[in-house]
């Protein structure tokens, strides 16, 4: 398929009401045509079985569902690690808000098998001073290294970005909250008095989410309630 066909696609399966909502959702994002997100998976599974590399190559940004698509192409497309890796740096250059920050992490389960290189590969993005890059780490970071191997690395490095934008503030939190559920001990001790250098929000918005999260108990929501950073 070409961009025009591709397009067609895209504009054949657009809903108005659901670009109404996504548009609500997604504030900032390139211009939206209104694709359910299962209907732009399926068509990426599609492309993913042809030329999905000719496809990257040539592929428009000219609106969200082009770019998301793209992101699940890499996703879905059968390579290794080190053949995916420029086309995942390409696409990160292009994130630009949450959605197809959070779409695209998700979707790439190659991570699971390659975690100590990606994981060099997602430093380099802790460094640089850009709100996405850094959310884009810390949703990578939720979504494949909360393990007991790499929790403490994991810490680590959503402690160390400081980038001051909203989504990534949000991204480190949701990342904290979920490192609580499944590492509880050494995330309790990370947020203590003197073990962190979260700034107030992010460390307030993690206590936030631990406490709405179903996989929290009741006496440790209660305890998290306590531990809020007052006065801010």
């Amino acid at each position: 398929m070409n961009n025009q066909e591709i397009r067609q696609r895209l504009e054949a399966m657009a809903e108005a009401k659901y670009k109404e909502f996504s548009q609500s959702l997604i504030p900032g994002s390139r211009p939206i045509l209104g694709v359910r997100i299962p209907a732009l998976r399926n068509l990426a599974k599609e492309i993913a079985k042809g030329d999905w590399k000719t496809y990257l190559d040539n592929a428009l940004d000219d609106t969200f569902e082009e770019v998301n698509l793209q992101g699940f192409v890499i996703g879905y497309a059968k390579a290794d690690l080190d053949t995916l890796l420029p086309y995942i740096a390409r696409y990160v250059r292009k994130i630009n808000d949450w959605s197809l920050c959070d779409g695209f992490c998700a979707t790439l389960k190659i991570v699971e098998k390659n975690r100590e290189e990606f994981l060099r590969f997602l430093e380099t993005y802790s460094h640089e001073n850009s709100e996405f890059k850094q959310r884009f780490v810390a949703v990578m970071l939720m979504d494949y290294y909360l393990t007991d191997e790499y929790i403490d690395r994991t810490l680590s490095i959503l402690d160390y970005m400081k980038h001051d934008g909203y989504y990534r503030k949000m991204g480190v939190a949701w990342a904290l909250a979920t490192a609580f559920a499944k590492q509880r001990e050494k995330t309790l001790a990370y947020m203590q008095i003197g073990e962190n250098t979260l700034d107030d929000f992010t460390y307030n918005k993690a206590i936030q989410k631990m406490r709405e999260s179903y996989r929290v108990a009741k006496e440790d929501k209660e305890m998290l309630n306590n531990m809020k950073r007052k006065d801010i």
